[in-house]
């Protein structure tokens, strides 16, 4: 079983900068590839960044690319999502999700523990 906790959002301005953490419970934790997955009100849940086990690939939504960055450390169980150069259009309910399989995916399907979300506002 995995136990996920997302943290750091909260209200900024366009343009600024956030940085996500989800704290992992479970020894297997550093075997599992690791997504973010967000959700904004009336709209589906989407694909935002994934990492695999290693830290060696990643892979970002068009959408975030150049401005968000998936990383995560083995010693504090830990993945991270540095947000920057927000935009009005990032507000959403973000995600972290574990994947029992190493390699990494943009798919929701394919992961199996969930974390409750936290919410991150940018005003214009």
């Amino acid at each position: 079983q995995v136990q996920l906790v997302e943290s750091g959002g909260g209200l900024v301005q366009t343009g600024d900068s956030l940085r996500l953490s989800c704290a992992a419970s479970g020894r297997t934790f550093n075997n599992y590839a690791m997504g973010w997955f967000r959700q904004a009100p009336g709209k589906e849940r989407g694909f935002v960044a994934t990492i695999s086990w290693n830290g060696d690939t990643t892979y970002y939504a068009d959408s975030v690319k150049g401005r968000f960055t998936i990383s995560r450390d083995h010693a504090k169980n830990t993945i991270y999502l540095q947000m920057d150069s927000l935009k009005p259009e990032d507000t959403a309910a973000y995600y972290c999700a574990a994947r029992t399989w190493p390699g990494t995916s943009d798919r929701d399907r394919d992961y199996n523990y969930w974390g409750q979300g936290t919410q991150v506002t940018v005003s214009s």
